[in-house]
């Protein structure tokens, strides 16, 4: 069998593959060690009855509690998603402005609302609105969580943006305006694609931390999942079980977007039709190159041949 080389690591020898090989058993069996005391524990205060996972099979579970609060945690991430979108390439853009107030403004902004926790936004939003009367009762606690999500996610997106734009070679942009281009077309066409293709799996995440950061809606009485779910448990005394629940549905969704946006990466990487993110992106055959990972660079391969002179 050859022996490779990586690119992160040199192929370990016997002792480093005996090494790795009683590391990885050790914290299997402490890891079902784990498992095991912390399932006989759950199983000693009957977290593991029926009655505690039956209500979840029933309709009512679902009508009442978790689907109202999984509809209105949808609604206020993607609204707040698409807010923070817009601010953040507003704010983002702003920071890289020719005009010195204008960055200075765009980065006053950026650097306050970044550094406040999302708690603190939505508190202070909930208690400005309602004196003001600015949004109806009804509406009000939603009107909070979006502008604490917007607010927070977007100064973080603007500085994604930015970081992703200032990454870009210099040259491209001496290059659209030795052209004739203006500085504003060079940014949209130009600049700005290939900002957002590199820093997509960025965005995504703080897209993620969007959407769990909405169950801080909990503290001024918003209807969200997490919400929803404890109202469940402590109308069945399940706590365990439904906040289990919870998290298996808050991961269901953070996988299916985290999925969404790796399929959204691979094609703007491979250059296909952005309008189309769903067409399977081709893969040619082998060609026939290694690379560094495929090639053998152990001199105990008995195929090696030992070349001193590069000239022979």
């Amino acid at each position: 069998m050859s022996t490779r080389a990586t690119v992160l690591y040199d192929t370990p020898g016997p002792r480093g593959r005996r090494t790795n090989l009683i590391l990885t058993t050790a914290t299997i069996v402490v890891a079902l060690l784990a498992a095991w005391w912390i399932g006989s524990k759950l199983a000693a205060n009957g977290q593991f009855e029926a009655e505690k996972w039956t209500p979840f099979f029933k309709s009512t579970t679902w009508t009442t509690y978790l689907l109202p609060g999984l509809f209105g945690t949808l609604m206020a991430a993607a609204l707040s998603i698409v807010l923070a979108l817009a601010i953040g390439t507003a704010l983002g853009l702003g920071r890289l402005a020719e005009a010195a107030w204008i960055r200075w403004i765009c980065g006053a902004l950026v650097e306050f609302f970044r550094a406040v926790p999302v708690l603190i936004l939505i508190i202070f939003a909930y208690q400005l609105f309602a004196q003001y009367a600015v949004f109806p009762s009804a509406f009000l606690s939603f009107a909070a969580v979006v502008f604490g999500l917007t607010v927070y996610n977007g100064t973080v997106m603007a500085e994604i943006l930015r970081s992703g734009i200032m990454s870009l070679p210099k040259g491209q942009t001496e290059a659209a305006l030795a052209l004739g281009l203006t500085r504003g077309q060079t940014m949209v066409k130009i600049l700005l694609p290939q900002a957002v293709a590199a820093m997509l799996p960025a965005l995504i995440a703080q897209m993620v931390i969007a959407l769990k950061d909405s169950a801080l809606g909990y503290t001024i009485g918003y209807v969200e999942v997490v919400r929803s779910g404890i109202q469940s448990a402590s109308y069945y005394r399940n706590y365990f079980a439904a906040l289990l629940v919870v998290a298996a549905i808050m991961f269901l969704i953070n996988f299916g977007l985290t999925r969404v946006a790796q399929r959204i990466e691979h094609q703007l990487r491979a250059g296909r039709a952005r309008r189309n993110i769903i067409a399977a992106v081709p893969h040619q055959p082998d060609q026939g190159l290694e690379t560094k990972d495929e090639v053998n660079v152990d001199w105990h391969d008995p195929g090696y041949t030992e070349i001193k002179n590069p000239g022979e």
